[in-house]
C-alpha cells in the first residue's frame, strides 16, 4: 500500500490495470469537478458492477467539492439532499447524484445520521459505506481506488462491511437485509464477522419502514438465489417482519410426496419458478398455511387439509403489512388458494374453462408454473405423473386458447348494451341473465353467437 500525490492508500499495481468506460455524461461532470481543481470519481454500485461487467443502472459521483461548488459549475441542479451534500446533476434531461465527501455523524434512528461532516478526503467518505465492494471509487485519472479490499472481496465472494459491522447495522439497520439480498443477487458468502454483526443487531429492523424493507425482500426473491432466505432465517431476520416463515421453518411433513419441511419446500420451490415479482412472491407464500392447519393421523403421517384458503388470508395480511401494491396482492393471494386445485382431477377441455372462468383469465396461465415448481420441490414420489398432469392441463387450456373459447363475461358475444337493445332493463336482472349465457357457453362454446344467445336470453324474460 502506498499513498499517491491525492492523499488516497491505494493498491497501485493490480488495480491500476483495471479500466471502467463511464459514460461520456458522467465523465464530463467529472471533468468539469476536476478542472475547477477538485476531485471527483464514481463510486459505489456502479463501480462494482463494471468490475463484475454488469451494466449499472446509476452512475453516482463523489466529489471533495462543496454542494455550492457543485451548483456553481453546472447550469441545471436540484438539491436532492442538500443537508447530506447531494446535487443532482442534469444534463439532457438525465440526472446524476453527485455528493460531496462526507462523514455521517450519529445515527439515532438506526437509519440516517443526525448529521454530516464535509470533508476532503476520499478515504474518510469510502469508510462510512456498508460493504467493501460497494466502498471503491473510480476515475480515469487516478483508476481504482480500493482502500477496504473490495476487490479481494470479489475475487473470494465475499460480503464483508468496511469497519465494524456492529458500527455499520447500528448506524443503518436496513444493511441488514442489504447484506443478504447482495449475497442472494451475487452468489457471495457472508463474512462470519458480518454475519455475527446481522445476528446480534437483527431486532434494530423493526425500526425500517415496511417500504424499504419490502423492496430489499423483492429484490432478494427476484436475485438468482433466492434461497439465501435460509440466511435471513437462520441469523433471525426473517423473525422480525416474517415470523411466519420461521413458523415454517419449524413445521416437518412427514408424508410420502415431501422431503422436507414446511420452510425448505418453500425455498426449494422458488428455485424452479422464474424469477417474476409475483410468481416468486406466490412460492414463498403458498404452503404459509400448512403450519395452522397442520394434523397427524394415527400412522404419524402429516396433513395439512384446506391450507390453501388459510393460505391466502395469511398471504393477504402478510403482503398488506409490507403494503405490497393491490394488483400484486390479488394476483398473488389468488394463487396461493388455487395452487392445489384440480390436482386429482384427470382434466378435460370443460373443467379447463371452468377452471380459468374460476380462476381469471389473468391470473390462470401462471398457475401451471406454479403447480410445476410446487412439484419439483417435493419428493420424487409420483412426480412425473403429476407434471404430466400438469401439461395435459396447459395443453387443453392452450387448445382453449387456440378456439378462442369463452370463459369470462367479457369475452361472451353479447354484452349488456345488446340485451338492453334487445329490451331488457339495466339492473339485477340483467346480470343474471348474462350470468346464465356465460353458463351455457362453459358447458357449449359453440353456443358463443350473438344469435343464439339472444335468442336464450328469451327465454328468461318474464312473461306478462
Amino acid at each position: 500500500m502506498v499513498e499517491t500525490e491525492l492523499g488516497i492508500e491505494k493498491e497501485m499495481k493490480a488495480e491500476q490495470e483495471i479500466r471502467i468506460t463511464i459514460p461520456e455524461k458522467a465523465r464530463h461532470i467529472i471533468d468539469i469537478i476536476t478542472a475547477s481543481g477538485h476531485e471527483a470519481y464514481v463510486v459505489g454500485g456502479c463501480v462494482r458492477d463494471s468490475v463484475l461487467g454488469k451494466e449499472p443502472q446509476d452512475w453516482d459521483i463523489t466529489t471533495s467539492a462543496r454542494p455550492e461548488q457543485v451548483k456553481a459549475l453546472f447550469p441545471r441542479t436540484i438539491d436532492t439532499g442538500l443537508k447530506h451534500g447531494t446535487i443532482t446533476v442534469l444534463l439532457e434531461k438525465e440526472g446524476f447524484e453527485v455528493t460531496t465527501y462526507r462523514i455521517d455523524g450519529k445515527y439515532e434512528d438506526s437509519r440516517h445520521p443526525k448529521e454530516v461532516i464535509f470533508t476532503p478526503n476520499l478515504t474518510e467518505d469510502l469508510k462510512r459505506r456498508d460493504f467493501t465492494i460497494n466502498a471503491m471509487a473510480y476515475n480515469e485519472t487516478v483508476g481504482l481506488v480500493d482502500v477496504f479490499g473490495g476487490m479481494e472481496d470479489i475475487r473470494s465472494g465475499t460480503i464483508r462491511c468496511v469497519g465494524d459491522p456492529l458500527e455499520r447495522f447500528g448506524e443503518d439497520a436496513l444493511r441488514i437485509l442489504r447484506a443478504i439480498r447482495f449475497s442472494a443477487q451475487l452468489g457471495y458468502e457472508i463474512q462470519a464477522g458480518t454475519k455475527e454483526g446481522i445476528r446480534r443487531l437483527a431486532p434494530t429492523l423493526e425500526k425500517i419502514s415496511v417500504e424499504r424493507i419490502q423492496a430489499e425482500l423483492v429484490k432478494l426473491l427476484t436475485s438468482s438465489h433466492p434461497e439465501t432466505l435460509r440466511t435471513a432465517y437462520e441469523l433471525g431476520v426473517t423473525k422480525v417482519f416474517f415470523p411466519e416463515f420461521d413458523v415454517a421453518m419449524e413445521t416437518e411433513q412427514n408424508h410420502p410426496h415431501h422431503m422436507y419441511n414446511v420452510g425448505e419446500h418453500t425455498l426449494h420451490s422458488l428455485c424452479h419458478v422464474e424469477a417474476d415479482k409475483k410468481l416468486r412472491l406466490a412460492m414463498l407464500l403458498h404452503d404459509i398455511g400448512k403450519p395452522a392447519t397442520l394434523t397427524v393421523d394415527k400412522e404419524g403421517i402429516t396433513h395439512f387439509y384446506d391450507h390453501p384458503a388459510v393460505g391466502e388470508k395469511m398471504a393477504e395480511d402478510f403482503l398488506r403489512r409490507l403494503r405490497f401494491d393491490n394488483d400484486t396482492i390479488n394476483t398473488v393471494c389468488k394463487l396461493v388458494l388455487f395452487h392445489d386445485y384440480g390436482n386429482s382431477v384427470a382434466p378435460d377441455m370443460r373443467f379447463v374453462r371452468r377452471a380459468a372462468n374460476k380462476i381469471g383469465e389473468d391470473v390462470f396461465p401462471a398457475l401451471f408454473e406454479i403447480k410445476r415448481a410446487d412439484v419439483l420441490a417435493q419428493s420424487d414420489y409420483m412426480r412425473q405423473e403429476k407434471l404430466d398432469m400438469i401439461e395435459r392441463w396447459q395443453k387443453l387450456y392452450e387448445e382453449m386458447r387456440e378456439k378462442r373459447q369463452c370463459v369470462s363475461l367479457k369475452s361472451l358475444a353479447v354484452n349488456g348494451s345488446d340485451l338492453i337493445k334487445a329490451g331488457w332493463k339495466p339492473g339485477k336482472e340483467l346480470g343474471e341473465v348474462l350470468q346464465k349465457l356465460l353458463e351455457l357457453v362453459l358447458e357449449q362454446p359453440q353456443c358463443n353467437t350473438a344469435e343464439i344467445l339472444l335468442a336464450e336470453a328469451e327465454k328468461y324474460r318474464e312473461k306478462p
